[in-house]
């Protein structure tokens, strides 16, 4: 079934293309997709609500001298494909002169990754992932007596196929599949409520553990009863995987050539810089198998790669597609990425990849002696100054008392500023996890050897 829609993207897309240059364009693209999309909501024990869609498309780029055109379809019939093709054409012919605006050239074979799709997610009924959802919610309440309820259980799985076809030669296809489930549970003791996050995330429904994700979110939630605000200081402090996967996500989307040379980065002209502790070692990797933003080649169907960004502490790589490529003088390093074929490719981050260190997270905490363990920031990417780096978001977490995890804590700031807080890492965890929230981050914990805490 999967090879035949993809046989059907992938004559959709060269379709497009011939009919774009025969509409005009000097160079043409087309991306073509199809996904399936299943999305199951439960709570207090039923399902509030169940989702199953399905569809495809194709956005054409269309070039003619310095102008470039976009226009995309559902109509995959050769006369949609014609009504596409004129659409994008015709854009290109009023839009303004661009010198970087070009085709991307061929720049060698896709990659080769296995497992980018289970058969499992297209094989699992409805029945058995609701149930799977229910058994999540109900690990969470029976995990401990104070858990009151759940706020609801998501459960997503999306099966999907994608063809690209240029007038250069550039030509490719592929099948993905991902699956993850999260929720929030609610702690609640003497009139007060703390909640708790838990979640998961793989190719299948397989790769789902609902006990492990239900007792995570009902850990977290009771383990905040009690929280108040610690003591305004700079201390150390150790982020939780999922902390360190947002300051992660917001250094790629800092790394991304577009946002260095509109100079919205504090990155901006500091390549080759000695920026960070030798202990963070960062890259960007298209081609984990593991990653849910890998993918055999990128938007705009130049290979994915792997691409080391911070190593002994210095920056070594900005992020490239080919406009910001030709832009800087540089190379595309395969970071073109598609939201849908709704929207023309964009430079950003694939799969960043903190390299994991050797000691576990009670030996970074012990390290941290009298610090905070923070395992929950709140606007992140808002709380960020773009161009300085400097950062005052709020937090959660647990104080540390002699090395050891103390009292809850909440409702306080960590402040700095992100090239300065780079440079204090002291030490990466050794116990990696996929984190998808604002991305795909293969994160570990990481001790940060001062900050700013502001509280009582």
């Amino acid at each position: 079934m999967t090879e035949v829609a993809i046989d059907l993207l992938a004559e959709a897309a060269k379709g497009a293309v011939e009919a774009a240059t025969g509409a005009g364009a000097g160079d043409a693209e087309a991306w073509a997709e199809g996904s399936r999309e299943r999305e199951v909501r439960v709570h207090g024990g039923e399902v509030e609500s169940l989702t199953e869609a399905s569809g495809r498309g194709v956005g054409v780029r269309a070039w003619i001298g310095e102008r470039a055109g976009y226009a995309y379809g559902t109509d995959l019939t050769d006369s949609g494909l014609a009504e596409l093709a004129e659409a994008a054409v015709g854009a290109a012919r009023v839009a303004d002169p661009d010198p970087n605006a070009a085709p991307p050239e061929p720049a060698g074979e896709p990659a080769t990754i296995e497992g980018l799709r289970d058969e499992a997610v297209a094989a699992t009924g409805t029945a058995e992932v609701i149930e799977l959802a229910k058994r999540i919610e109900r690990t969470a309440l029976e995990r401990d007596k104070r858990i009151s309820g759940v706020e609801e259980v998501v459960y997503v799985d999306e099966d999907g196929q994608v063809a690209l076809a240029s007038s250069r030669g550039h030509s490719g296809s592929f099948a993905s599949s991902v699956a993850y489930s999260f929720l929030q549970a609610m702690a609640a003791d003497d009139g007060e409520v703390q909640t708790g996050l838990g979640f998961g995330v793989g190719r299948s429904p397989g790769a789902i553990d609902p006990e492990e994700i239900g007792a995570e979110a009902a850990d977290e939630a009771s383990s905040m009863l009690g929280a108040s605000k610690p003591e305004s200081r700079s201390c150390p402090v150790v982020l939780s995987e999922r902390v360190a996967a947002s300051f992660a996500g917001f250094i790629g989307g800092s790394l991304s050539a577009d946002e260095v040379q509109r100079g919205r980065s504090p990155f901006a002209d500091r390549l080759g810089d000695e920026l960070a502790s030798p202990a963070l070692a960062l890259a960007d990797d298209g081609i984990d198998p593991g990653g849910l933003a890998s993918a055999p080649f990128d938007g705009e169907g130049s290979p994915r790669g792997r691409t080391p960004l911070l190593v002994d502490g210095r920056l070594l790589a900005y992020l490239h597609d080919s406009y910001t490529a030709r832009r800087g003088g540089a190379e595309s390093t395969g970071n073109a990425a598609r939201s849908s074929y709704r929207s023309p490719p964009s430079v950003r981050p694939s799969n960043l990849m903190i390299e994991p260190g050797e000691r576990s997270l009670e030996e970074l905490i012990a390290e941290a002696a009298d610090g905070v363990y923070i395992t929950e920031v709140a606007g992140l990417h808002s709380g960020v100054n773009p161009v300085t780096g400097r950062f005052s978001v709020g937090a959660s977490g647990r104080t540390i008392s002699g090395g050891e995890l103390a009292d809850p804590v909440r409702e306080f700031t960590i402040a700095g500023d992100l090239l300065e807080t780079l440079a204090e890492v002291r030490a990466v965890g050794s116990e990696p996890r996929w984190v998808p929230f604002g991305g795909s981050v293969h994160s570990s914990p990481l001790l940060v050897g001062e900050m700013t805490i502001g509280g009582s």
